[in-house]
């Protein structure tokens, strides 16, 4: 298949973008970090003001604002990577980014202490599987169609999430 740039394949390795997608899973860390808030506020309610803080962002967003070393190459691979394999992985972003937001609105409202706790462990439950789905996108390993059907089930979760 190639390189998705005009960068030496081992310069890709040495980047941590995979060099057959032109993807870094160093974009999942900014979902991860809103999980890892989440399952904080099972144990420490007070962490609910730190996820609040926590802003969506599109994969140029997340490296444009990133420490990581080279952001521009990362943000370059990704324009000129497979177009498909980038929509794979845009769809699975909007969904997490979409489960994040409801449980955000959610959050902002005056819970209790137990409810705010269950939606938390919720959204917990439905960003797992995109977040591991969205690393098989990046490295290349998703097996046909299944972040798709996975992603379109996401309104669903969106909504229990505002039912709550």
């Amino acid at each position: 298949m190639g390189t998705v740039v005009n960068a030496p394949l081992s310069r890709l390795s040495e980047t941590n973008i995979n060099p057959l997608t032109g993807l870094a899973t160093d974009y999942l860390n900014h979902f991860s970090e809103a999980i890892m808030l989440l399952e904080m506020m099972l144990e420490m309610p007070e962490c609910r003001e730190d996820f609040l803080a926590w802003q969506p962002l599109s994969y140029s967003q997340h490296f444009a604002a990133s420490n990581f070393k080279d952001r521009d190459m990362a943000i370059a691979a990704y324009e000129a990577a497979d177009p498909a394999i980038r929509d794979r992985l845009d769809t699975l972003a909007d969904a997490m980014n979409g489960i994040l937001v409801a449980t955000h609105e959610v959050m902002q409202l005056s819970l209790s202490t137990p409810a705010a706790s269950n939606i938390a462990d919720l959204a917990v439950q439905r960003l797992k599987p995109l977040v591991a789905r969205a690393g098989a996108v990046i490295n290349g390993t998703e097996v046909g169609n299944a972040a798709n059907r996975e992603a379109d089930g996401t309104q669903a979760a969106v909504d229990a999430l505002m039912a709550c």
